[in-house]
Order: C-alpha cells, then sequence, then structure tokens
C-alpha cells in the first residue's frame, strides 16, 4: 500500500510453457500506458483513486442517502467505495446499451448492480437508492461523455427496476435461508453447507458475503471450500457448453492460419466465379466429395450473406463443370473470416481446387432485403413515437419477417403502435433512396449514425443511409429504395424481458398473405352472422345485448322456480321448538344453485332452518341457511353443517346465517340429513 503504479512499460520478450521453459519471442514488443485517474492521483495530490475530485463527489452524494460519511469506520469507507465504483460503472454500461441480465455482459451489469444495492443495506438503507446518485454521475462525467445525460431518464428506470428487482430477489432468498439454517441447527450442525450456500446464489442471486455474514450472526460457519469448489464445477460446465457451441456452430475443424479469408462479393452481384478452398463431410477434411453428401464448402469468395447481425443466411447454390450442383441452405462466417456453405453435393463431383459459380437465390435475398430495410424505418419510427432512449437489443430478420427488441420501460400502448406503423409505411411510400457508403468509424459517428447492438466494428465501417431519416451503421443487405419494402404490418408487440420490448412485424408479399387471410377470416365470421364485414362490429353488439337480455330473462326464471321451490319446501317444513327445519335432496345443482335456493328460503322465513343437499358424482355438497329468529335463538349455520358434513365423511363451514360443506359417502347422505332435526333440538 506504500506506493501507487502511475506509469508501467512492459517488454514482452520470453513465451513461457508454464514449465519455466523460456523461448524467445520472434517479435518483440513494448507495451506502455498510463491510468489517466492515477495521474490526477498524482495531480491533485491525494491518497487514492476513490479521492480524486470526480470520484469523491459522487461518494458525498451516496454518503447523502446512506447517512454514512468517509472515514467514519473501515468498514463503511468499504462499503461506500464500492457503491461509488459500481454505481458509475453501471451507468456507463447502461449508456453503452448493456441491460441487466442472467449472462454474458448483462450478467456483469447486474452483479455490480445488486452488490452496490447489498453494501447499501450493510449501510442501513433498505430501500432502492442507486438511482438516486445517476445525476451525480452523470454531472461529473457529461463533460466528456455528453451521451450519459441524452440518456439519463432511461439509465435511472433502469437501475430502479433492478433494484426494485432485487429487492424481491432478497426477501424471497431470506426465507429460503432460514428454512436451510433451521434445518442445519435441527442436525446439530455448527456448519452451514457448501452446497446450500451455492444453491442461495445460483438458484435466487443470494450474495455469497451475505450468508456469511448472517451465518456469522448466528454463531455458524460457512463451507467455503465447498461453496467454491461447487462454482468452479459450475465455471468448468459453462466452458464446457460453449466449448461444444464450437465456432459458430461448427466444433472442432479449424481452417488454419494459411488459408484466406472469404471475400464478400453480394452486396451488388448476384453471382460470382469462386474456387473451392476446403470441403468437410462428417466431420473430416475431404479432397473431393460425391453427389448425395453433406458437406461444408469454403470458397475464396462468395455472394452468399453469411448469418450475422440477425440476418438469416442466404440460400442458393454452387455450379461447377459436367453437372456438379451443390445446395447452399445455411452459410456461416467463422471467426478466422471463412464463409462456410452448408448444404447437399445433389449432382457431379466435387473437387478441392475446383472452380464454380456461386449464386443466390434472387426471391429469398429480396424478401430478406425488404425485411431488414423496414427494420431500420421501425427504429427510426420508435425513437420520434417513445424518445431518443430507445435502442436496439436483439433482432431477427427473415424473408418478409422481423422481429425487433429494444429498451423501453413500459408496454407500447396501441395508439402508439399505430403511430410507428404509420410512421414506417409513410417513409416506405416517400420512396426513399437507399445508399451505402464506407468511411471510418468517427466520420461515421460524426454523421449520426446509429450503432446496431451486438454489432463490432473495425476502422472501416459501412453506413446505410435511408434519405435522412434512418442513418445506421449495418453490414446486412438492404434494398435500393424505400418503397420495395411494400407493405408492412405489425403482428404482435410484448415483453421480453425487463426492460426489453418485443415486435413482431410483416413487409411485402408476408404482409399481403396475412392480410388476405385475415380478409377471408372476417368475410367467414359476417357470413355466419348474416352480415357484411363492414357492418360485423354493429351485428356483433347486437348480439351481445341480445345474449345479455336472454341471461338476465333466464335468471329470472331461475329465481322464480328457487322461490317456488322454496314455497313447497316451507310447506314441508318441521317444526323444533318453534323453528322451521327443512331438509331435502336436490338433483343437478351445483354450489352457486344451492346457495341461491338457500338465500330463498332464509329471506322467507326468518324462523327457517334448512339444510339442502345436492349429489354430484362421490361427492356431497350441503347448503345450511338459518333465518334471523333462528341466529337470536342460538342456531348457528356453521355449527350444524360441521356436524352434518362429518357424518358424511366431510367438512365444512361459515357464517351464522349461511354455510357450505361437503361430504365424500353418498351413502351416509339420508342419515345426515335426518339428523338435523336433533341437532337443532339440542340447540333450541
Amino acid at each position: 500500500d506504500r506506493y501507487i503504479e502511475v506509469w508501467n512499460n512492459v517488454f514482452s520478450q520470453f513465451d513461457n510453457d508454464g514449465q519455466n521453459h523460456y523461448t524467445e519471442l520472434k517479435q518483440k514488443n513494448i507495451d506502455t500506458g498510463m491510468g489517466l485517474e492515477r495521474l490526477a492521483v498524482v495531480c491533485q495530490d491525494v491518497q487514492s483513486l476513490f479521492d480524486v475530485d470526480t470520484v469523491m463527489n459522487i461518494t458525498h452524494k451516496v454518503s447523502e442517502l446512506t447517512g454514512a460519511f468517509y472515514g467514519q469506520s473501515h468498514k463503511s469507507d468499504v462499503s461506500l467505495r464500492v457503491i461509488t465504483d459500481h454505481i458509475r460503472a453501471g451507468v456507463f454500461m447502461i449508456c453503452d446499451g448493456v441491460l441487466p441480465s442472467n449472462e454474458g455482459r448483462g450478467y456483469v451489469l447486474r452483479r455490480l448492480l445488486r452488490r452496490a444495492a447489498r453494501h447499501g443495506k450493510l449501510l442501513g438503507v433498505n430501500e432502492p437508492f442507486l438511482y438516486k446518485v445517476v445525476e451525480t454521475v452523470v454531472h461529473e462525467n457529461e463533460c466528456q461523455y455528453p451521451e450519459l445525460r441524452e440518456k439519463m431518464a432511461y439509465i435511472v428506470r433502469v437501475i430502479r427496476t433492478e433494484e426494485e428487482n432485487f429487492a424481491r430477489t432478497i426477501d424471497a432468498g431470506m426465507r429460503i435461508f432460514s428454512e436451510l439454517l433451521s434445518a442445519h441447527k435441527a442436525k446439530g450442525e455448527s456448519t452451514f453447507s457448501g452446497a446450500d450456500a451455492f444453491k442461495l446464489y445460483d438458484t435466487y442471486g443470494f450474495p455469497i458475503d451475505l450468508t456469511l455474514e448472517m451465518c456469522a450472526d448466528e454463531g455458524m460457519g460457512v463451507d467455503e471450500a465447498g461453496f467454491r469448489q461447487l462454482m468452479e464445477e459450475q465455471r468448468v460446465r459453462a466452458r464446457k457448453a460453449r466449448e461444444a457451441l464450437g465456432d459458430l456452430g461448427w466444433a472442432g475443424i479449424d481452417f488454419g492460419k494459411d488459408m484466406p479469408e472469404t471475400d464478400f462479393v453480394g452486396y451488388d452481384r448476384a453471382s460470382c466465379d469462386a474456387k473451392v478452398l476446403a470441403l468437410v463431410a462428417d466431420g473430416e477434411f475431404r479432397e473431393e466429395i460425391p453427389a448425395g453428401t453433406e458437406a461444408i464448402v469454403v470458397l475464396d469468395r462468395t455472394v452468399l450473406y453469411a448469418e450475422m447481425g440477425g440476418q438469416v443466411a442466404d440460400h442458393g447454390e454452387l455450379l461447377g463443370a459436367e453437372g456438379t450442383r451443390f445446395t447452399v441452405d445455411n452459410v456461416q462466417k467463422n471467426k478466422g473470416g471463412k464463409y462456410m456453405h452448408y448444404g447437399k453435393l445433389t449432382g457431379g463431383l466435387l473437387k478441392l481446387g475446383d472452380r464454380v459459380q456461386v449464386s443466390y437465390d434472387e426471391t429469398r435475398r429480396a424478401a430478406i432485403r425488404r425485411a431488414h430495410s423496414a427494420t431500420h424505418l421501425l427504429q427510426r419510427a420508435l425513437r420520434d413515437a417513445l424518445g431518443e432512449h430507445v435502442h436496439q437489443a436483439g433482432s431477427l430478420v427473415e424473408p418478409d419477417f422481423l422481429r425487433f427488441d429494444f429498451t423501453h420501460f413500459s408496454a407500447v400502448t396501441p395508439e402508439e403502435l399505430r403511430q410507428v406503423e404509420a410512421a414506417v409505411n409513410a417513409a416506405i411510400l416517400r420512396g426513399l433512396a437507399v445508399e451505402t457508403k464506407e468511411m471510418s468509424l468517427e466520420d461515421a459517428r460524426r454523421s449520426g449514425a446509429t450503432a446496431l447492438f451486438g454489432e463490432k466494428y473495425g476502422d472501416v465501417v459501412r453506413v446505410v443511409s435511408m434519405g435522412e431519416y434512418s442513418v445506421e451503421l449495418c453490414g446486412g443487405t438492404h434494398l435500393r429504395n424505400t418503397a420495395l419494402v411494400g407493405a408492412f404490418h405489425i403482428c404482435s408487440e410484448g415483453s421480453v424481458a425487463a426492460g426489453v420490448r418485443r415486435i413482431e412485424a410483416t413487409t411485402g408479399l408476408r404482409t399481403l398473405e396475412e392480410l388476405s387471410s385475415a380478409e377471408t377470416m372476417l368475410s367467414a365470421l359476417a357470413a355466419s352472422f348474416k352480415s357484411t364485414p363492414a357492418d360485423l362490429p354493429a351485428r356483433l353488439e347486437q348480439q351481445a345485448a341480445e345474449l345479455r337480455e336472454a341471461k338476465r330473462t333466464i335468471e329470472q326464471f331461475k329465481a322464480k322456480e328457487s322461490a317456488g321451490g322454496a314455497d313447497e319446501m316451507l310447506k314441508k317444513a318441521v317444526d323444533v321448538g318453534g323453528l322451521h327445519v327443512v331438509t331435502c335432496s336436490q338433483a343437478d345443482c351445483d354450489a352457486a344453485k344451492l346457495r341461491q335456493i338457500g338465500d330463498v328460503l332464509r329471506d322467507k322465513d326468518s324462523a327457517v332452518v334448512a339444510v339442502v343437499a345436492s349429489v354430484n358424482g362421490e361427492k356431497i355438497t350441503f347448503q345450511c341457511v338459518c333465518g334471523k329468529e333462528a341466529v337470536s335463538r342460538g342456531v348457528k349455520a356453521g355449527d350444524i353443517i360441521r356436524a352434518v358434513t362429518a357424518i358424511a365423511g366431510g367438512k365444512g363451514g361459515g357464517k351464522p346465517d349461511s354455510a357450505m360443506g361437503g361430504g365424500n359417502d353418498p351413502s351416509k347422505l339420508s342419515a345426515a340429513l335426518a339428523a338435523v332435526e336433533g341437532i337443532v333440538a339440542e340447540k333450541v
């Protein structure tokens, strides 16, 4: 702790094989770098990075919210530093398009925010507070990062939502922790198992440091070694899972560094001549493949677009001499820049070094272009309608279909959806010219181009402009004019994750097909109601009104029927101490019907004590009611129903004037009803 390294120099000279054997590198280099904030420590004459003014101002805000001030104690200082560091990192990550999730960089963000929230709890803050620090982080950094101010409202919403979600996670984890702790204590154990600590962490997101602290409060240790072993096993499983995925879906094949990258020439050409550089079948390199073989073909150049950036791959074919035909149904680009053409040789013999004519399915490519160009128009329309915080969070572009995930923190209203759809169609009808240019990344940013989620850009980028309406960095295939998109229709909108919404839409022929299908269905529906599509809404409303009226009429008849039946039951009532006891069984009555009969009996006779039953299969349903006079004399429906249902092998309960229960033995129905008079006699 006596020294802080401000500037370092690394001289790379040897390769260490891990066995203390050093081999001199053919290419040596010097790596030198200086930390900006470390230099600020020197210039401001402070003790650490956390004491630099721009960082300490964030800590002051945290202190204001938590009531803990820097320098009070080592423990609180650690928490203040953690919160300061993590909220600053979180703000920048969210600004760059990262959202909390359970994988990848989203998981890193989630852990940072949750660890900061956890340290807030250690300082006595039991409610969301991190989002209140965002304004200070933005203020301290916006001079060099003005985009922070532009996206501040969005960043605040993301962090607040994550804090609220974590609060619920902690509450759920606390309950599970208490159950696991009780189980250990019941066994007389003094150590909380590593398996249980891992379960809390892995399944419920419960921080291990929280488990350690809470166990310590209970005088119990934690098997940290067991926890770490399970964590390492999980990492191994994760590594193996990634390895199983291989290089973009193709594991185990290394085409080597000597093979050149495939040159993609398919932006403005439908076909090209190419040379076969590699053939792979059944997981092995081949010199040649015969007809009928499923294989991967690598070419020196191609017009077939590989699946990337959300856009699906082209389909096409490779044609060679003497009837050689290889049908391509998938194309993947590996990390080495080789385009792997997946498919089947349907004719002839294909050999290494052969020349082939490569072409794509023009109908499919045109449909993909329509959907991809519409995706760019959709993003612009969403930002205009919902706000500039909207950013792409994933996409899928298929022939005449698109799925677009975007950042937004509430459901898009039907009116907003109509506005977005109308804006996209308006841009289509304007016939905007679609132009692509290659330029430096810096020039692209100055032009206002929007970068798409998940893309990695080199020094030279491809910018796709649709008039002045949309300017984006994109490597996909597009139309020459927006008018070629045809009809655009939004099919659905919904949530896919916290703060992420999804729109699915169609373009071109698929939109026309779906509209035609909907029109056919509407016409059939109208015909069934003896109406026309235009008059169908009014006809349906009329039908609904008629159904409501019919239902009211039926209910009135049922009420009259119940009243008439009640009169007959009351005529057969047995006098028990001045109360009128009614017992009977009704066929084909559900609970609602029995309740209705009981209500009528109680309303008609204040001295009534009635038990009405119905058998449905192997079950009996009992309804008991007591009039006001019966209740005033101490006869309660709940008491009677409990006694009656017990005889029939069941149970029940309820209020003094109305109670319901069930029985499991239909053979005891008569005995149960016969007991009612005696039960009432005992009460009065």
